[in-house]
């Protein structure tokens, strides 16, 4: 049995109340933080790093809408402003597999900034929430433990956009927990310094690797019409570092795709570490996950330096402030998003936004080159049990494959444009959020740039 410390009671001061609180501040929370105080509620936007952005600046994932093709009937609202705002303020390269902006990840700390300085959303940063305020079934804030001590919180509303639904399972709402040995990967993104750009492109255009690559490395099932698409995945030198010795022969786990390539001989963005079984809700996988992650990271750097043209001379120049993570816990929603959904081109009364027919992960890969999208519904933001909280983000309602779309950060700034914008009508309304007339969510959302069909 695990042992187990009693906690006297105690009394928490009050740090600030506000009529929306954010927790959590990646795609989808600060889209949920603009999106409410656009529609003119007092929000905070609380984050445990020192800079917003989440998964972009915090991870080092700059390649935030690499599905977009030329048929892509995309998503409108914030996910998009995100990345105009950031080429705006000359934090972008065009992306190298797709009609999308690749984001520098130190540049768009600042463009979170200003984005949440334009809204009037009061910053937190250095503040992990901790504990939620719960009573008679309706949430009332946080509890947060930072350098300034343990504090509250006092939210009307509250928006979990923590990616683990951290807040939703301390408040007592039901949740799904995929098991680790079936989770997508974890991944500690890292970049390198000393690269021979012009040398590499010219032997990645010579060999041409597409997304049929990926089928022979991750066993990923495809739609037919991606198999001839460009990739920038590596895969090769892996595989020569392997029979040479330099990565041990069972060690399966390295291989994945580049980014950006800067005059200054830098390439940005390795996604290059793919480590399985790990629990993202547990502190000592993910203490294993980062050490494991970065002893790997090493080892992909020499075998690129032996074996891909160009990196002769690469050292590494960054890891991620954290670990890069896609799967762990997802609420059960008054709504749950399916494969037959995304698949199947699905039409909502309650659609907040849409999305395109994009799935990445769980064995499956769609590039939605075709206009093909779906309608995201509403319900699957509304936690139950719990009133007052919504969820923004990859821990929205939905099965296996749903996730592998949902989880895409443009589809997360979606949700959370919702989140922020429903909480706020809400207020206005003298509603609670599992009570909020859908059909007014709506059209403040169309008034924000929103296409709902």
């Amino acid at each position: 049995m695990p042992r187990h410390v009693t906690e006297e009671s105690r009394t928490t001061p009050v740090l600030l109340e506000t009529d929306v609180l954010v927790v959590g501040s990646g795609p989808g929370g600060l889209a949920a933080a603009v999106g409410a105080a656009r529609e003119g509620a007092q929000t905070t936007l609380l984050d445990r790093y020192g800079c917003f952005g989440g998964v972009i600046t915090q991870v080092g994932v700059e390649s935030v809408a690499w599905y977009r093709r030329e048929g892509t009937i995309d998503s409108e609202g914030l996910g998009r402003e995100f990345e105009q705002r950031a080429k705006a303020m000359g934090g972008t390269q065009p992306e190298s597999q797709s009609l999308s902006e690749a984001l520098d990840p130190e540049m768009f700390k600042c463009v979170a900034d200003e984005l949440v300085r334009e809204a009037g959303v009061e910053p937190l940063l250095h503040c992990p929430a901790v504990t939620p305020i719960v009573s008679d079934g309706r949430i009332g804030g946080v509890i947060t433990e930072s350098k300034s001590g343990r504090q509250a919180i006092l939210a009307r509303r509250v928006i979990d956009a923590t990616g683990d639904a951290d807040i939703a399972d301390r408040a007592g709402a039901p949740c799904h927990v995929t098991p680790s040995s079936e989770t997508l990967g974890v991944t500690v993104v890292f970049s390198c310094s000393g690269i021979d750009g012009r040398r590499f492109l010219q032997h990645a255009a010579e060999r041409r690797p597409t997304y049929r690559d990926w089928d022979q490395a991750w066993e990923m099932e495809t739609a037919g019409k991606e198999d001839e698409l460009f990739s920038p995945y590596l895969r090769e030198p892996f595989e020569e570092a392997r029979r040479a010795g330099i990565i041990p022969e069972d060690m399966d786990s390295i291989g994945g795709t580049w980014g950006r390539i800067t005059p200054a001989g830098e390439m940005t963005y390795l996604n290059m570490i793919l480590l399985k079984g790990y629990d993202c809700t547990d502190v000592r996988d993910l203490t294993r996950a980062e050490i494991e992650g970065r002893r790997q990271a090493l080892l992909a750097i020499e075998a690129l330096r032996r074996f891909a043209p160009g990196f002769e001379d690469a050292r590494l120049r960054t890891f991620g402030m954290t670990l890069g993570t896609r799967d762990s816990r997802k609420i059960v929603g008054r709504c749950e998003l399916t494969a037959g959904d995304v698949l199947g081109e699905a039409r909502f009364p309650d659609s907040i936004g849409i999305f395109p027919e994009f799935i990445d992960g769980y064995g499956h890969l769609v590039l939605p080159t075709t206009g093909r999208y779906f309608q995201v519904p509403f319900g699957i933001l509304v936690p139950r049990g719990v009133d007052d909280l919504l969820v923004a983000g990859r821990c929205v309602a939905g099965d296996r494959v749903s996730h592998a779309a949902v989880r895409s950060q443009v589809c997360c700034a979606l949700t959370g444009q919702a989140a922020g914008v429903a909480a706020a009508v809400s207020l206005r309304d003298g509603t609670t959020t599992g009570r909020v007339d859908v059909t007014r969510v709506q059209a403040a959302l169309k008034r924000q740039g929103v296409r709902l069909f």
